[in-house]
């Protein structure tokens, strides 16, 4: 996933994918589906099981929750709590905000008294290995009813409950979508009467007319070379089907050699040779090459995840109208539909079994499930959650807001994800290697001997523990 391009203490969006791809225990393989494996819940005291109390939490009872203080804040939680305990007359949600996770919750977890709710992010977050067989399955949540009376999994897109579970038990629940895409200006494109392109061919076609009027199809910045990377894979696996993301993600002999990278690599190396690039990428800082795209329109389209109008909407042109489409493919007909996407959940919310109140932990987090909680969320952070249909047509004033619940609807099951990169920590040696393919300065043959290069150092270094992904 492109998390892997976007550098550590820049991306909200790592902590939660980090925490749950770095550390799952050795063998065992990312499940595409919750099942049971669920822990011992603690012994306190609990209230009448209803519909309106699916967890039997406790009359006028406290519920501490501890949550990561990063880009996202505290207060959507703190929100979440007040809506709590206007339903649970008497009972009171403490929301505690922490910057280091692990070194507050770790001493806890060993005394036995861990926090209700754990939002497990951040660079300092506990490592999943570590306290697995210590937390809650949460498919008890996510098969129970939200506030509004509907089943919460039915409520959620495809796919997002993958990153928190482990051998078939859903041990952490990510709560924040973040959307890859290939961003561009509407206002510009309709100005020019500009189409976006679908296919590789078309991005071409679209970068010479770009190119008749001074602008360049593509821009990069030195410390986000990779993520042309994350576009060429996402466009190869839609080209090519799972497989192409199977062999990477389990390290493969000769697996950037597949045809569909091949491909991809090929039409990419066409644009760079045509000069449709801006020159000087190499030395430019990620911000400052942003910039040249989202202030002075210099190059039509960038790729990144949906972190990036919050990211640069102090150099914005006014109305830019930042909007989102899916990268392209090679073909008109690849094997995953052109509306495919590149799209994973962040931001671990667990619930310790030995927590004193762990229906109150689940009451809580199935409240953040709930229309309004979410809404709240998407209104005030300009990013979806993983719950469906909480952001209006108008996106809150947001275009990339709005294009971001388009490309979901419009992907529909077609939405898949790799933790592979960050896992096995390769993206500093390949932003080396997209430096220099971008630059004009390495060929296909070469992009693609050094990318195998850095998987099979990983693949053969024994002391580096693997992990399968089915």
């Amino acid at each position: 996933m492109s998390i892997q391009n976007k550098p550590l203490e820049r991306r909200g969006f790592l902590r939660g994918v980090l925490a749950t791809a770095v550390l799952v225990p050795v063998g065992g393989a990312l499940a595409s589906c919750a099942g049971g494996g669920g822990a011992t819940e603690s012994s306190a005291p609990g209230g009448a099981v209803s519909a309106d109390n699916p967890f039997g939490m406790a009359d006028k009872a406290n519920v501490d929750a501890v949550i990561f203080k990063g880009g996202y804040g505290i207060d959507y939680v703190e929100f979440a709590g007040k809506i709590l305990e206007k339903n649970h007359a008497g009972s009171t949600a403490k929301i505690s905000p922490s910057t280091d996770i692990s070194q507050e919750l770790q001493p806890r977890f060993v005394g036995g008294n861990p926090p209700d709710l754990i939002d497990n992010s951040g660079a300092k977050s506990i490592g999943f290995s570590t306290i697995l067989d210590q937390l809650e399955d949460l498919t008890s949540v996510t098969e129970a009813k939200n506030l509004e009376g509907t089943v919460i999994k039915d409520t959620l897109y495809a796919g997002v409950l993958a990153p928190g579970t482990f051998d078939g038990k859903l041990a952490a629940l990510n709560y924040v979508l973040t959307v890859y895409a290939m961003w561009y200006s509407a206002s510009l494109f309709e100005e020019n009467g500009w189409t976006v392109p679908k296919t590789w061919d078309e991005a071409y076609d679209l970068g010479m007319k770009a190119k008749e009027k001074g602008k360049f199809l593509f821009v990069w910045g030195m410390e986000a070379a990779t993520y042309y990377q994350e576009m060429a894979i996402a466009s190869a696996i839609k080209e090519g089907g799972d497989e192409v993301r199977l062999a990477l993600e389990n390290l493969k002999a000769d697996c950037w050699s597949n045809p569909a990278i091949q491909s991809v690599f090929t039409s990419i190396k066409k644009i760079v040779d045509a000069g449709l690039f801006k020159p000087g990428g190499a030395g430019t800082k990620f911000t400052a090459a942003q910039a040249q795209w989202s202030n002075n329109q210099d190059a039509l389209l960038y790729p990144s995840g949906s972190w990036i109008e919050n990211e640069m909407k102090d150099q914005t042109k006014a109305g830019f109208k930042m909007t989102g489409a899916p990268v392209p493919t090679v073909t008109a007909s690849p094997k995953i539909p052109f509306a495919g996407l590149h799209s994973a959940s962040g931001e671990p919310f667990i619930i310790p079994s030995k927590g004193a109140n762990v229906a109150g932990g689940k009451e809580l987090l199935r409240t953040m499930l709930s229309k309004e909680a979410a809404t709240n969320f998407a209104k005030t952070k300009l990013a979806p959650t993983i719950v469906k249909g909480t952001v209006p047509a108008d996106g809150f004033g947001s275009t990339a807001l709005v294009s971001q619940t388009t490309l979901l609807d419009g992907a529909g099951k077609n939405i898949f994800t790799w933790n592979f990169i960050d896992l096995y920590g390769t993206n500093k040696d390949q932003l080396v290697v997209w430096n220099t393919f971008l630059d004009g300065k390495s060929d296909v043959a070469t992009l693609t001997a050094d990318l195998q290069k850095i998987t099979d150092k990983v693949r053969n270094d024994d002391s580096v523990k693997k992990i399968e992904v089915k």
